[in-house]
């Protein structure tokens, strides 16, 4: 027992050193955990930013030019003022994502009680915007014109509050840094641990390997705890120096409870790696087995869909694979504060898939021999 222990641990300090002298890969895991979680902050491919609205106002009436000084930063840039014949130049140019018409005697028949159409023009070949930044309009519209009537007219009966819980000002930077360092943790861990393996077979160190006292179980134990380990030091590094303190964003949960799930998930994601790596004969296969394995996963896991929101059979199917249970406790642990007595659950499913995956993948990598 004790010559097995020692023979992982040397046969992953060779794991080690064989990694550092990758540049490629090493340049891929820094680059994944510091440049890739920031530019995913930074770039808001969700949220509206920045958008050019104009109004053409031909009411010109106190509630008109009310709603036109509600386009505020950072989701719109000051409305530019224009007029009805400028419309379609200035969107064929591409100036506008939106224009939004006022008719005459918009606030005269807001206040008698009729429903005036506000018409608004959409650039739709700005398809994040133009999808999102419609319902952000409507929404501001409806609002201000709510409040101009209860000015209007008497009070309500009773007033809605929204208060948003754990993000409240729905800033969309807290949400997909953490989204990004999920992802990418599931992906390195793949990625590294079958590259491990590929790179001993196209070296020939493979079969080094199998003519010394050492079993399959001992080579495969060595790649997965030596790639958990880099992956484990690199997520800790992003999420305290990149998110916490460079990005600044709060986290709500224990970040030492969140890397003891990450550790149970490496456990499953590298025995992934070892098996598409048996699978592969070669880097450019096990590239195109990881586009095919990664990506249902990742889309599907929870963390970009809510899983309420995917039909049922899809649900039911997701519960195998590790990164639902994944994306599950991070965002209870660093969205919503949770302790283990709230996440065991998804903590005791990937001890039990990895084991699972482990023990295929093994017998895998035996038969590969």
């Amino acid at each position: 027992m004790l010559q097995t222990i020692k023979n992982i641990y040397q046969l992953g300090v060779k794991e080690l050193i064989s990694l550092c002298r990758d540049w490629l890969m090493l340049a891929l895991i820094v680059y994944s955990f510091t440049f890739a979680v920031v530019t995913a902050t930074r770039s808001q491919p969700d949220s509206i930013n920045n958008a050019t609205i104009a109004v053409v106002d031909e009411d010109n009436s106190q509630l008109s030019r009310k709603l036109t000084d509600a386009f505020l930063p950072p989701m719109f840039i000051p409305a530019a003022r224009i007029t009805r014949p400028e419309i379609d130049p200035a969107m064929d140019e591409g100036k506008y994502t939106f224009v939004v018409v006022f008719p005459p005697d918009f606030q005269k028949d807001v206040i008698s009680g009729k429903a005036p159409e506000i018409q608004v023009n959409v650039d739709a070949t700005r398809m994040t915007q133009a999808f999102n930044g419609s319902g952000y309009i409507q929404q501001i519209l409806d609002g201000e014109i709510s409040k101009f009537k209860r000015k209007k007219t008497s009070s309500p009966a009773a007033n809605c509050v929204i208060r948003n819980r754990f993000n409240p000002n729905l800033t969309q930077a807290w949400f997909t840094s953490i989204v990004q360092l999920v992802n990418n943790i599931t992906m390195l861990a793949i990625v590294l641990t079958g590259a491990a393996l590929i790179r001993e077979r196209e070296n020939g160190t493979l079969e080094h390997l199998l003519v010394m006292p050492v079993s399959a179980f001992e080579i495969m134990m060595s790649k997965i705890w030596s790639m958990m380990a880099v992956v484990l030091l690199a997520s800790a590094g992003s999420m305290y120096f990149v998110i916490k303190m460079y990005l600044e964003i709060p986290i709500e949960g224990s970040v030492p409870l969140f890397l003891a799930g990450v550790a149970l998930h490496l456990f499953a994601a590298t025995s992934i790696g070892i098996f598409l790596a048996c699978v592969a004969r070669n880097m450019p296969q096990l590239g195109m087995l990881l586009i095919l394995v990664f990506l249902p996963m990742q889309m599907l896991s929870g963390g970009m869909t809510p899983r309420e929101s995917m039909p049922v059979w899809i649900q039911n199917v997701m519960l195998i694979a590790p990164t639902t249970h994944f994306v599950s406790f991070s965002q209870s642990i660093l969205f919503r504060g949770a302790g283990l007595e709230v996440v065991w659950k998804p903590f005791l499913m990937l001890l039990v898939i990895g084991g699972v995956l482990f023990t295929v993948s093994l017998s895998s990598f035996r038969k590969s021999l």
